[in-house]
């Protein structure tokens, strides 16, 4: 057991995540000094004067210039401490719902179960609630993960959860290389949730992306394999319009896919990934058959939020990569009107714009923000999409999309980029659509 008491602790980074760290360790007898930007240049000055530097999420490990055994996490430290399994959750995109999923299929069985890490709760705002009954679901961001390891001692021992006993890599692409050095950064540390499991683990991980396919031989745990695309392996996949799920070869049929509440087929991948984890752990098929027919998804990840005169309003300001809006995108195939655009993550458009010139439902795009000519560039000229630009609000982009729109039509905001050049954030994004849609007459 780790001790804090007398410790001096400084924790870099004032969000919600060191905050709850804050928080912990004073409780359990540290000293702790508080650290973060707003503080001035020279913050991070005088570091080598704490016996340890607990990281947050946003900042980068090279920031912080002193020995690497002194830096640690709220999630390494987590995975350390916790006295029950943990369910790791990590990918480019489908984390928070497939983390949710998994979540309510433990709860519908009856399990002390906690959800925590990007999504939920910090890990350390329930760690002293856990049992050696409990199970933790966490969605685990490439930001928490780039610098997640054991040390040897830790690794040597079967008896403590420091790893995630099940992973799960969802679909992995390339998202977050404002802050990553490359891509190969970025991809490396998805794929630090599987290096430290041990031959009683498992290993969940989609084999549609080359990237998260060629991943399974970094865990020495049980490969399962999820897609929506190949069947015929341990795992769990689309056959015939059923998600079905095979086992030591043995396999059978769980719901057919109209059954599933969620819209769109990426996120058959999601509950793929979900119903073989909680599979994995014990749950009855009845109580993960019961969640796929309830569950509505989570905000601003392709939610209805209101059919008006025949239109369907979708928010999806979760989407901030290129990939997100394509698989929203393809989620119909009725006549839509795309609410595209945004603040860059130096995203690569060329497929977007590819897959927006071919599709012949694609009726208008209301282009916004900074990246907008960007994504423009990559339409075809010869594409006969109606382009609706100079909107400088939600009230004025809604009010936009209304105007053109015709019963039977579908309204989508999947932005493909960042929030922060027009808003606070894609919260503050998905929350302004909601409330534009909700004053239409």
């Amino acid at each position: 057991m780790i001790s804090f008491k007398d410790k001096k602790i400084a924790v870099v980074g004032l969000g919600i995540e060191g905050l709850s760290s804050i928080q912990y360790l004073k409780k359990h007898g540290a000293e702790v000094t508080e650290l973060d930007k707003k503080q001035g240049e020279k913050y991070l000055q005088n570091l080598d004067q704490y016996d340890l530097i607990i990281r947050s999420p946003g900042i980068k490990p090279e920031l912080l210039k002193i020995d690497s055994s002194k830096i640690t996490s709220q999630t390494k430290l987590f995975f350390d401490l916790c006295p029950c399994p943990i369910i790791g959750v990590t990918g480019t995109k489908g984390k928070g719902t497939t983390s949710s999923l998994i979540f309510e299929m433990l709860k519908k069985e009856g399990r002390d179960v906690y959800l925590g890490g990007n999504i939920g709760k910090a890990p350390f705002e329930f760690l002293d609630k856990l049992t050696p009954q409990s199970i933790v679901v966490l969605e685990l961001s490439s930001f928490q993960l780039v610098d997640f390891d054991k040390s040897p001692a830790r690794l040597a021992s079967e008896n403590v959860a420091g790893r995630p006993y099940i992973a799960v890599i969802l679909m992995t692409t390339s998202e977050h290389l404002d802050w990553h050095k490359d891509i190969k950064e970025y991809i490396d540390a998805k794929r630090n949730i599987l290096k430290y499991q041990s031959s009683s683990d498992f290993a969940i991980v989609n084999r549609d992306y080359p990237a998260s396919l060629e991943s399974d031989i970094y865990s020495e745990g049980k490969v399962f394999y999820v897609s929506r695309e190949r069947a015929g392996y341990d795992g769990c996949f689309i056959s015939k319009d059923k998600i079905a799920i095979q086992i030591k070869g043995q396999s059978y049929d769980l719901i057919s896919t109209k059954e599933i509440l969620l819209p769109g087929k990426h996120n058959l991948e999601n509950v793929c990934a979900a119903v073989l984890a909680a599979t994995l752990a014990g749950v009855w098929k009845g109580n993960i058959v019961s969640v796929l027919k309830t569950f509505k998804g989570l905000e601003h990840r392709l939610a209805l939020v209101r059919e008006v005169n025949g239109v369907k309003y979708y928010d999806d300001s979760f989407s901030t990569t290129p990939e997100t809006a394509i698989a929203a995108i393809e989620a119909f195939k009725i006549p839509e009107i795309l609410i595209l655009g945004g603040s860059s993550k130096s995203s690569d458009f060329t497929e977007l714009g590819r897959i927006i010139s071919s599709h012949k439902n694609i009726k208008a795009i209301i282009g916004i923000g900074k990246e907008w000519p960007s994504i423009r560039s990559k339409i075809s000229k010869k594409s006969k999409v109606i382009l609706i630009e100079g909107a400088e609000n939600m009230k004025t982009i809604v009010l936009a999309a209304s105007k053109i729109a015709k019963p039977g039509d579908v309204v989508l905001l999947t932005p493909a980029c960042a929030s922060f050049d027009m808003f606070a954030n894609y919260k503050d994004r998905g929350e302004l659509f909601k409330k534009e849609v909700n004053r239409l007459p």
